[in-house]
């Protein structure tokens, strides 16, 4: 389990900071081509999340904090695909920082979950 919890954080680490870098990307040189890179790393950035909240579920972690994951991973694509309708204009920054905060906060859910599974690991050892 551990095994498996490491390569998904691992993946989960290296499309995070392809994001960022994308993401930095957008707001310093409008570089609107990498809208369609940027948006399937997103999806295979869930995905991962989704596959940590399933083996952090299967582990016996806790199941507020999967599933809580498992919403909250959701709201990322949503937020992303619905974002350019959002507050167009002077004020549009507002909800690419949302999204900023939003991918954030569920990269740092997956690691909790792969936390939580080293330590459901370790304490059956």
């Amino acid at each position: 389990m551990t095994r498996a919890s490491t390569v998904v954080q691992m993946l989960i680490r290296a499309c995070f900071v392809v994001q960022l870098v994308l993401g930095g990307l957008f707001w310093i040189n409008n570089a609107r081509g990498l809208v369609p890179p940027h948006q399937l790393v997103g999806f295979i950035l869930v995905i991962a999340i989704w596959t940590q909240a399933g083996l952090a579920a299967r582990a016996g972690v806790s199941l507020g904090l999967v599933a809580f994951t498992v919403v909250w991973a959701l709201v990322v694509p949503i937020l992303g695909l619905s974002q350019t309708e959002l507050l167009p204009g002077s004020a549009h920054w507002v909800i690419q920082v949302v999204h900023l905060l939003v991918g954030i906060i569920a990269v740092g859910l997956a690691e909790r979950l792969a936390t939580g599974i080293r330590g459901r690991t370790l304490a059956r050892s």
